[in-house]
């Protein structure tokens, strides 16, 4: 087994009949195509030389596509940073609302509708509860919501990771109503209103004819049916958690930024590809996260990480109420003031290596060769395309 092993390993070890043996759309195509490129010769880079030993190394260019396990971290920590100058002295929560699996079919037929409507749903479900009395805020709820799609086995499911500032703003009287210490909203409540809303949406989109059928997604043609498809999926378990999150809401958002710009699986949990299969590791969630392995053909591994490639423009990581783009500056001001809160210190300046060895413990500098030197960036380019293609 290699630690340099990666998912765009796994995708070129069958990528080209893959590709002539299904129909796949143009985002999906274009996504592959950054990913088999990144960190290779194809898209250039710089020759960096060891402080110690002198060696050499080539470090090529990262392809900056969102869904690509290997480059990730960059954005993540320029988005942690924004996130970090937006906190406040305040409880906050980490509510995952969870779709029943019976809805995988229909959502993935219609992917840039009901995806978005997931957000939707959530929303209203939030502000309507942040509104009613008798959770005592009646005020306007700020949330920031990060779609997921996946398991660890690389499955369908579709869920919301939502962190909750534990307050409300009320606009008319620049007033900030805190939640009662450790607790939001009841969860069966909000598990109710969730199911509820999110059918209601489905049969208005169907009577206007919004959804596709493909497949054994959702008996669309039949109106009795579709009553029975529906009042099943009724029955079915709608999950919505909300938890209290550290003290320290820097800490929550440390947390939450694990999600936000992770995908399906990293590089890490490839173990193995021979023979045309995949070895990759998971946590068993039902075996207090139990790490185990499984191993797939490459072509199905290749089916299942596509599947989660989501359309270009769409965006998973959305922002709510006071906390949404247009209000977010001039509310989180006037909260500020109101409960006698300063902005938190600007981060450190520190480079990414530096970030990273703080944060993870691991020096991305370290000479491979040595082990004890330190990788200093040249003047010397490696030209596009130069050296073996992906």
């Amino acid at each position: 087994m290699s630690a340099a092993l990666r998912v765009a390993d796994v995708i070129r070890s069958c990528w080209e009949s893959y590709n002539r043996a299904y129909s796949l759309p143009p985002h999906v195509v274009k996504a592959v195509g950054h990913i088999l490129r990144c960190r290779t010769a194809a898209l250039g880079g710089h020759i960096h030389q060891c402080d110690q030993c002198g060696s050499e190394v080539p470090v090529y260019n990262s392809c900056q596509t969102r869904h690509c396990p290997t480059c990730q971290t960059s954005a993540k920590e320029k988005w942690l940073d924004a996130r970090l100058s937006e906190v406040l002295p305040v409880q906050y929560f980490h509510v995952v609302f969870t779709l029943p699996h019976g809805l995988n079919a229909l959502i993935d037929a219609n992917r840039h509708l009901l995806l978005g409507e997931i957000f939707g749903t959530v929303n209203w479900v939030l502000q309507h509860f942040a509104q009613d009395p008798q959770w005592r805020l009646e005020g306007q709820l700020g949330f920031l919501a990060i779609l997921h799609t996946w398991t660890q086995r690389l499955k369908l499911h579709f869920h919301l990771h939502c962190i909750v500032p534990g307050g409300v703003w009320r606009a008319d009287s620049k007033e900030w109503v805190p939640c009662r210490g450790k607790w939001l909203f009841r969860k069966d409540s909000m598990a109710d209103a969730f199911r509820n809303r999110f059918l209601q949406r489905l049969r208005s989109f169907r009577q206007r004819g919004k959804l596709r059928y493909i497949g054994r997604a959702a008996p669309l043609a039949d109106a009795a049916a579709w009553d029975r498809w529906l009042l099943d999926l009724a029955g079915q378990t709608w999950i919505v958690f909300p938890k209290p999150t550290p003290d320290d809401p820097t800490q929550a958002l440390d947390y939450v930024a694990r999600y936000t710009h992770k995908v399906a699986i990293g590089d890490s949990r490839i173990k193995a590809i021979r023979d045309g299969r995949v070895t990759y590791s998971w946590l068993d969630r039902r075996e207090n996260n139990a790490e185990k392995t499984e191993t797939l053909p490459a072509a199905l591994f290749t089916r299942r990480f596509l599947a989660h490639i989501l359309p270009d423009g769409f965006h998973k990581i959305r922002y709510f109420g006071w906390m949404a783009a247009l209000h977010r500056k001039a509310i989180l001001a006037a909260i500020r003031e109101a409960i006698h809160a300063a902005p938190p210190p600007p981060p450190a300046k520190e480079s990414l290596a530096e970030r990273i060895l703080r944060r993870m413990g691991v020096d991305i500098t370290l000479c491979p060769h040595c082990g004890k030197g330190h990788l200093q960036k040249t003047d010397r380019l490696i030209p596009l395309g130069r050296g073996q293609s992906p």
